[in-house]
């Protein structure tokens, strides 16, 4: 556990607004190991990749422990800090949240990503009650000696919740609460242009984590807005999956393996997990 709590509060520690850290979401050990060889310092795992791979969709559908068993194969292929998407912890009770923070605790990831979304779209969870799942992840981690680095993510822009002009006062408002139930974090993805990213970071006083997408600033001027942490999400997994579908096209429909040139070799692959 020692060793564990030790990369807890060097991830922690790499959440500095203005120098943030880049996590491209990882979806299972090759994923993760490829990250740590690049020289990433941590590894978060995408929810919506493992889930992908597991055979479900999006959306708490696979299940605290099919999640976890994800989480935890790619927290025994890397020696870094990996932090957890464990999505809305999987049941609406604090119960709920108490055993996905000991399952995370479990897996020897040393944080959670942990949202405000409910299965129905458009609607999010009671802030008060959704601080009282956050303060008892928190309890859960200091009695088992366990500072879990908590991102709360609340989802008023992704899942475009209450009307356009009342989105920025309530994402101020669930971040205050959520931060002072002892969130280390806030995530506020579906946000993409500098004005508002810059007026969140400004108006929230904790470290701000934004999800990447195309039309995104560069990391420069993110870095200069103050985001303290860029998240890719599902982004690099849909890739690699869009790769797939183009490889196998190339071959049924035009009859040519050009994809099947420039990438990594079998034996670099190979070697990578070995």
């Amino acid at each position: 556990m020692g060793a564990q709590r030790d990369l807890a509060e060097r991830f922690r520690a790499m959440h500095v607004p203005g120098e943030p850290v880049l996590l491209p979401n990882a979806w299972d050990a090759a994923s993760a190991r490829m990250l740590e060889s690049l020289g990433f310092g941590a590894v978060a795992t995408t929810s919506a990749g493992v889930a992908f791979v597991e055979g479900f969709p999006d959306g708490q559908e696979i299940g605290r422990n099919a999640m976890l068993a994800g989480v935890t194969r790619v927290v025994r292929s890397v020696r870094v800090p990996v932090t957890a998407d464990m999505e809305g912890g999987y049941g609406p009770t604090v119960a709920d949240a108490v055993a996905t923070a000991l399952g995370v605790i479990s897996s020897g990831a040393i944080g959670l990503n942990f949202e405000d979304a409910t299965p129905t779209r458009g609607t999010l969870f009671d802030a008060e009650k959704q601080a009282e799942r956050i303060a008892a992840i928190r309890k859960t981690g200091e009695e088992y000696g366990m500072p879990l680095v908590i991102n709360a993510r609340t989802d008023t822009y992704l899942e475009s919740v209450g009307e356009p002009g009342g989105r920025f006062a309530e994402t101020v408002r669930r971040a205050a609460i959520y931060r002072a139930a002892g969130a280390d974090c806030i995530f506020v993805p579906g946000v993409d242009d500098a004005q508002t990213i810059g007026a969140l970071i400004t108006a929230i006083d904790a470290p701000v984590n934004v999800l990447a997408n195309a039309a995104m600033p560069p990391l420069a001027e993110l870095a200069r807005l103050g985001v303290a942490r860029i998240s890719l999400g599902s982004a690099p997994y849909r890739r690699a999956l869009t790769a797939f579908r183009d490889i196998a096209l190339e071959a049924r429909d035009g009859g040519t393996f050009a994809g099947c040139g420039g990438i990594l070799t079998h034996a670099e692959v190979n070697a990578l997990l070995s």
